[in-house]
């Protein structure tokens, strides 16, 4: 259920709810995505996320600052104007700003009195709390949107007055979005959203997950089995590795190698070895014979036909003729 959309507070806001949802990229976040992965000498040596915004060449660690340097003060607004980021023109997808994620900026709100501003999060994304240095005139709330999947989390703000500042700090199962609100008299930013290039860059880098094999059959038990067969012949690459039954189906298992070879037809040896055709369907790298056989043959080829017998070398199951 969606709770009420602003409720004005009087200490640290403390919200919880679950997000879905998938913000447009920006027209050139591809573009943003390969900086990321650029790996000059100039930057090789700090992390990509302070190479993608620059803060590379601002960042002084564990360095002592001599007589006369700027005060702490001064060095604290150098970090935080270095990490702003404010909208651009080629980061709008209509009215949303859509702020390329990077960890420790700082991303701009411009709101108004009496207009809402919405702050979309990702896809997926778990709401766990906000904070808001400013809770006496600002109007904070959260709602949701969409369903399963698709559920998305909001953060709605709105100022009392123009002429206001505050921050808020948004923590969720994922990350923490350090967003800095300003109030004006007219010009007020629709809604706020992100891209996250890094993550996008390592699901391409990511190995596909192998497709599971599958389910031959439905309902046998190990107790049921019967392996009591042979297998003899040519050894061409598509020769079975083995063949068993439950009692009602044969099961003829083939190397890997069966999704490249052309699979051979199976025939069942009849009276007299007259070969005849049978139902079978191949799963995975299994044929599935809908019936017991004495015996059946794997063949293929033309002039020099490869053959591969399979028999039965136990009389312990009811062969149909």
């Amino acid at each position: 259920m969606t709770r009420p959309a602003f409720l004005a507070f009087a200490s640290m806001v403390s919200l919880s709810a679950g997000g879905a949802g998938v913000a447009a990229a920006p027209p050139n976040a591809a573009f943003l995505a390969a900086r990321l992965l650029a790996d000059d000498s100039a930057q090789a040596r700090v992390p990509p996320t302070f190479a993608a915004t620059g803060l590379a060449s601002k960042l002084r660690l564990s360095r002592a600052h001599p007589s006369g340097s700027t005060s702490p003060l001064a060095r604290v607004e150098e970090a935080r104007a270095s990490a702003m980021l404010e909208p651009a023109r080629d980061f709008y997808v209509g009215a949303v700003q859509v702020y390329p994620w990077v960890e420790g900026s700082l991303y701009k709100l411009y709101t108004a009195p009496g207009q809402v501003s919405d702050i979309a999060l990702e896809a997926g994304e778990v709401l766990v709390s906000v904070a808001a240095g400013d809770t006496a005139r600002w109007v904070i709330g959260d709602t949701t949107s969409g369903a399963g999947l698709g559920r998305r989390t909001h953060v709605l703000v709105k100022p009392s007055a123009a002429g206001l500042s505050t921050n808020l700090v948004i923590a969720t199962d994922r990350r923490v979005y350090h967003v800095q609100l300003e109030s004006h008299v007219h010009a007020a930013m629709a809604s706020i959203s992100w891209t996250y290039p890094a993550e996008a860059l390592l699901a391409l880098k990511a190995p596909a997950p192998s497709a599971p094999e599958p389910d031959v059959a439905a309902d046998v038990t190990v107790e049921a089995l019967d392996f009591n067969y042979r297998i003899e012949g040519d050894n061409p690459p598509w020769r079975p590795l083995r063949a068993f039954d439950d009692g009602r189906q044969v099961f003829i298992q083939f190397p890997a190698s069966l999704a490249q070879d052309e699979a051979p037809p199976l025939f069942v040896l009849g009276e007299g070895g007259r070969a005849e055709l049978v139902n079978y369907r191949l799963k995975g790298r299994y044929y599935v014979v809908d019936r017991l056989f004495g015996a059946a043959e794997l063949r293929l080829g033309g002039r020099r036909q490869q053959v591969v017998r399979i028999s039965r070398t136990g009389d312990s199951r009811q062969v149909r003729p």
